[in-house]
């Protein structure tokens, strides 16, 4: 009995590791014949473990889905993973996340070997996570949005924009993007034929939705990159080119993404692209970076470089008179 509780347990372990075993590669893992492999297949479904007969040479096997979820066998760094992320999902942008996610850690830590105990609790005693304020998303909007990217199908949804106008959108969805501790829909609006962008905390969606869509070839390859620049530069009043003295490694160590982005031109110099609803800021940010550089536009920025710097003069060597 205990051998054959032993091999069951292989065998849920194989099956979750991977999504299709022939009926032959998992009597040779186990040792058994491929009839042993069929009764242990009905003892694991009479257990409530929704194992599927898949066709093909020989047949195998594929662990399905089914009406609850049915215990799941980690190995050691899968579940040091799942504990760190639950720990994580504890302060996350998620609305009620924290108190689910400190039910499922408290039960994954009774049963967590004291080894393993001791390495998530040290890696979590050296982690500091930074809580930070503002809206969270609910769970339900953030699946619903999952979903509808991975069966491509177009959404519905009411839309609160920064200035307080509200609007319906109909958009095919793409990706959903975690930027800090914000959640955006990425996705093409079939009534403005561009891509936008959508804080997943100001949309509420409509159900039913619509109908399925071919996927278009999303406008870059590296989507983060893309995601970022648009926010730090185009959604500004203000854009600004600048041609720095040092290199993209170096700008881009004093230069978050948020902030702007950095394309090298070569080993000692790169372009700057960014933005800012406030010439001020500009002036005050590019000066601040450390950098020899050259203003390509907007032109106001120059002025407004002459005019700081004026400012600056005064500030550093007061003269009677002189303001």
């Amino acid at each position: 009995m205990l051998e054959t509780s032993a091999r069951l347990l292989r065998l849920l372990a194989l099956l979750q590791a991977h999504r299709d075993w022939p009926g032959t590669e998992l009597a040779g893992r186990l040792g058994v014949s491929p009839r042993t492999i069929r009764r242990d297949v009905d003892r694991l479904r009479t257990l409530g473990y929704p194992i599927n007969a898949i066709g093909g040479v020989g047949g195998g096997y594929r662990l399905g889905a089914g009406a609850s979820l049915p215990p799941l066998l980690l190995d050691d760094e899968e579940a040091v993973a799942v504990a760190v992320g639950l720990r994580t999902a504890a302060d996350g942008a998620i609305t009620g996340i924290a108190e689910t996610s400190v039910r499922a850690l408290a039960k994954l830590d009774q049963v967590l070997p004291s080894r393993l105990r001791y390495q998530i609790d040290t890696l979590s005693s050296a982690v500091v996570i930074i809580p930070m304020p503002g809206p969270t998303v609910d769970p339900s909007t953030l699946i619903a949005i999952a979903s509808a990217v991975r069966n491509h199908e177009r959404l519905r949804f009411d839309y609160v924009s920064h200035d307080g106008s509200a609007t319906t959108r109909d958009v095919e969805p793409y990706r959903l993007v975690q930027d800090g501790r914000r959640w955006y829909l990425f996705a093409w609006d079939t009534d403005r034929s561009d891509w936008r962008r959508f804080r997943a905390d100001r949309l509420s969606m409509r159900i039913p939705t619509g109908p399925r869509f071919g996927p278009r070839p999303l406008p870059a390859e590296d989507l983060a990159d893309y995601f970022a620049m648009g926010p730090t530069v185009n959604g500004h009043r203000y854009r600004a080119v600048l041609t720095m003295y040092g290199s993209a490694a170096e700008v881009a160590e004093e230069v978050p993404p948020t902030l702007g982005a950095v394309e090298p031109i070569d080993d000692h110099t790169c372009t700057l692209r960014i933005g800012s609803d406030s010439l001020d800021h500009l002036a005050v940010w590019v000066a601040a970076f450390g950098f020899e550089f050259d203003v390509h536009e907007p032109p106001e920025l120059v002025e407004h470089l002459r005019t700081l710097t004026a400012r600056l003069q005064r500030a550093a060597w007061p003269t009677a008179g002189a303001r």
